[in-house]
């Protein structure tokens, strides 16, 4: 692409790199330069006009965008592409889902020439039907063909959705004297259905072991969620406890996820159980919210998939957390 000042009577057919006002308003960068814009630019006063100028084997900005987004999603079938605009092209959620990505794939892509960019949301970002998962700017306004089609090859089907293969959840709340009672399901409730799934009941049973293991066992939802009136403290604590009294096992208790260092992950015959921290009754970004995303979409997530959320498991602070992090300054 060649690109610089040329005179006016030399500018027709070249792309126009600065957007110039004329006297019916302002011609905008990445016009084509037509006869009736000449005639405007130089009514206006105008000699010269900064160009591009796309050599042979170039493709334009636009087309290189979509060249580049469209091999990106290749095979997926979670993402839809907008229109190309500004040498742009988000690529959106078509349904709510967790983002998986081939973070070589799209370095390698990214490494080609700088004028050539993706950008992801991070590894396992869970994400609702029209969230923008990536998009693809080519900055210059024209790029060599061959390197779109190198780059365009290194990120093939680097992008995905995947969608909540599970469709229901029960909540199971537990109930002391004095304890918080309901307060948080709502929060819950609202997580199960930013997945597109559904809460299809809500029980309160005592905070005591055997109700609970009985609550587990009866419960309809393909994922059970424990959201405990005290906390777990101990994998031998109320909870956990319940879980293994009704025959189920516990995969992991505790995460380097803060808030959410109190969850827990079970199984009861083959049906995911996840035990929920106090802190997931606010509805404040949390480490329940990456281990539901996870299970609800059949991605891995056990004991080591939980052990390695720590970087970045540092999330924000919560108004309802009793005892901040930060000590007071002295």
């Amino acid at each position: 692409m060649r690109f610089g000042p040329v005179p006016l009577a030399q500018a027709e057919g070249a792309i126009l790199a600065h957007s110039e006002q004329v006297a019916a308003g302002r011609l905008r960068k990445g016009a084509v330069l037509g006869a009736a814009e000449i005639a405007a630019l130089r009514a206006a006063g105008y000699e010269t006009v900064t160009v591009a100028r796309l050599d042979p084997g170039d493709l334009h900005e636009d087309a290189a965008a979509l060249e580049l987004a469209r091999a990106l999603a290749e095979g997926a079938e979670g993402l839809s592409l907008s229109a190309p605009f500004t040498g742009r092209v988000n690529l959106i959620a078509a349904r709510a889902g967790v983002v998986t990505l081939d973070d070589a794939a799209i370095n390698a892509a990214n490494a080609i020439d700088p004028m050539i960019t993706v950008a992801t949301v991070a590894p396992f970002h869970q994400i609702r039907a029209g969230g923008m998962a990536a998009t693809v700017k080519i900055i210059s306004y024209g790029v060599a063909g061959a390197l779109v089609a190198r780059a365009a090859d290194a990120a093939r089907g680097a992008l995905r959705v995947m969608a909540p293969r599970y469709a229901t959840a029960s909540l199971i709340l537990t109930e002391t004297a004095g304890g918080p009672g309901a307060k948080g399901a709502e929060a819950v409730a609202a997580r199960i259905a930013a997945l597109d799934m559904t809460l299809v009941e809500t029980v309160v049973v005592a905070h005591d072991e055997a109700p609970l293991a009985q609550a587990i066992a009866a419960a309809r939802g393909e994922i059970v969620l424990v959201l405990t009136a005290s906390a777990t403290s101990d994998s031998r604590d109320t909870a956990p406890a319940a879980l293994a009294r009704a025959g189920g096992r516990l995969i992991r208790f505790g995460m380097p996820v803060d808030p959410g260092n109190l969850l827990f992950l079970g199984d009861f015959m083959g049906k995911p159980v996840i035990g929920l921290p106090g802190s997931a009754r606010s509805p404040v970004l949390h480490g329940a919210d990456w281990v539901l995303a996870r299970v609800a979409c059949g991605l891995p997530c056990g004991a080591a998939e939980i052990a390695a959320m720590g970087v970045g498991g540092l999330l924000k602070e919560i108004p309802t957390r009793p005892q901040p992090r930060r000590a007071p300054h002295r």
